[in-house]
């Protein structure tokens, strides 16, 4: 096959019309194309008035010789050779004795669970949170009920899917990893659209991804597989500097699983692992990472500035993705952008306030909302032990509770009053969306200078990439402080801790992974390393 790089497509098309756009640029005849398919889309939206998509074709020709005549007659950014995909081969290996066990069942967990699974090693799973399905019930009764309704193991953070699964589902990534479409095809083999396999920005949607994860735990156990939900880690044994166990709790229960192999796929926000995991001397460094606010615009004011007044309404809701690097040297950023979607809250600790922001499949709410964020490395830690930056999150999610009222509600300013450095006192034009809801103020109280000062410097130069980014009414909700983690736990080359042989810290916990195709890459990656080592 050859590959046809950003056709200039109209917004509705049919299979006929990409035919005739491939034929047009090959100078062939329609008859000679025996058969195409999109391998990328993504919306050119630099002409208001003529608004197209940028297609990419994969076009399979009648003769190898047009073929090999097409690749040399084209520069190579235009037409190039396109192999067909070809799913992984996971050898089988069979059931260990003792088994891999996997921690944690969101996207690094999971795929590295499903590999396991494939290659016959029957893992076990250890979750502390619940099944998506109760999970989901947890999280609305707390997003009505507010503080009252939390429950510190069923929460935005904690459960079957993980963060990834209260959010916009968002599988777009920048790693280079041919497993990165692995993922995505693995997503659509269990229930998600055929689309993200070529949408430039794939992304399912909450109310489509927990079906998708359910989907796989459900095949996960029918290859051998165990799950094991409510069932939090609270330390592992080494012997010889060798993994060679792990206790862990269910229902207030003490257990211990003999293991050779763990993979540890925490998340970014088992701070009480963390810190069992200091205690018991395992190497952790701070790294750098990012905290700020959640920016929520009225949707279609975002449409207005990326599509124009006359968009037509098969574009569906407009994104954005900004960045700014400030003269003192400081980065701020959008990040996690949910268009069409809400502000939620995320705590993963009782008297504490997170937010994050979700969209369903349709991205049909009113509001956009995105994290607004300050880039932060080490050095800006308040001290220099290495649970600094996760000790300076929760500090400033248990202030914000109290700013909120100490009932669930979130601090929050309107952007007009943030940049003239006055406290709000309600509701404008743009009405917030984060359940329970929020309570206006100044935001001042509750981050210091170093992010209040790079976000007003920040958000007039992002409005000058995106018309409106600082309207007055825009709300700031905060904090949004679990974009990423602020620990990593160092290992080797073949993913393996430096600590012990036979564990895997893997994913966003670990420090190696940003998003959900990011970690289930890591999963896949740790997993393929323990397959390998299992081989008779």
């Amino acid at each position: 096959m050859i590959r046809l790089h950003s056709l200039k497509i109209p917004l509705k098309y049919t299979e006929s019309d990409l035919r005739a756009a491939a034929a047009r640029k090959l100078r062939i005849s329609p008859k000679q194309i025996t058969s195409l398919s999109v391998s990328r889309k993504s919306i050119d939206a630099r002409r208001k008035n003529e608004i197209m998509y940028a297609i990419s074709l994969d076009v399979k020709l009648s003769q190898a010789s047009d073929e090999a005549r097409c690749l040399s007659a084209f520069p190579q950014n235009e037409v190039s050779h396109a192999e067909p995909w070809q799913d992984p081969v996971i050898p089988k290996v069979g059931c260990i004795q003792p088994r891999p066990v996997v921690i944690g069942f969101g996207p690094a967990g999971i795929f590295a669970a499903l590999w396991l699974a494939e290659a016959g090693l029957c893992p076990i799973v250890l979750e502390r949170g619940r099944d998506a399905r109760q999970r989901t019930r947890d999280v609305e009764a707390y997003f009505t009920e507010g503080a009252s309704a939390f429950s510190p193991v069923s929460n935005v953070q904690f459960g079957e899917g993980g963060a990834g699964t209260f959010s916009d589902g968002k599988l777009n990534s920048g790693i280079k990893d041919p497993h990165a479409m692995t993922v995505l095809r693995t997503f659509v083999r269990f229930g998600a659209p055929d689309e993200i396999i070529y949408d430039a920005k794939p992304h399912i949607g909450t109310d489509r991804l927990a079906d998708c994860i359910i989907g796989i735990r459900e095949h996960i156990t029918k290859l051998g597989g165990e799950i094991r939900f409510e069932s939090r880690v609270t330390a592992l044994h080494r012997q010889d500097g060798q993994i060679c166990g792990l206790t862990y709790e269910h229902g207030g229960i003490p257990a211990t699983l003999e293991a050779s192999f763990v993979i540890l796929a925490i998340g970014h926000s088992a701070r009480d692992t963390f810190e069992s995991l200091y205690q018991d001397h395992f190497t952790l460094v701070p790294k750098p990472f990012s905290m700020g606010v959640r920016i929520e615009h009225p949707q279609s004011l975002i449409n207005m500035a990326q599509y124009g007044p006359h968009a037509p309404s098969i574009l569906g809701a407009a994104d954005y993705k900004l960045a700014v690097h400030l003269p003192g040297g400081r980065s701020v950023y959008t990040f996690c952008m949910c268009p069409g979607g809400t502000v939620v809250a995320a705590a993963s600790e009782p008297d504490s306030i997170v937010t994050n922001g979700m969209s369903r499949y349709a991205r049909n709410d009113r509001n956009a909302n995105s994290a607004l964020l300050v880039g932060i490395q080490p050095e800006d830690f308040p001290d220099s032990h290495p649970l600094a930056g996760m000790y300076w999150q929760r500090a400033i999610e248990q202030k914000a509770f109290i700013l909120g009222g100490r009932n669930g509600c979130a601090p929050a300013q309107l952007t007009g009053d943030f940049l003239r450095g006055v406290p709000s006192s309600g509701v404008r034009s743009v009405r917030p969306s984060y359940r329970p809801g929020v309570a206006f103020g100044d935001l001042c109280e509750l981050f210091p200078p170093l992010f209040t000062d790079a976000l007003k410097e920040a958000i007039p130069l992002l409005a000058r990439r995106l018309s409106g980014f600082d309207h007055p009414d825009a709300v700031l909700t905060a904090p949004e402080t679990r974009s990423s983690c602020p620990v990593r736990m160092p290992r080797g080359e073949l993913f393996e801790s430096l600590d012990a042989k036979g564990l895997y810290p893997c994913g966003e916990g670990a420090g190696y992974a940003g998003g959900i195709t990011s970690a289930a890459v890591d999963g896949i990656r740790c997993a393929e390393q323990i397959i390998a080592k299992s081989m008779p």
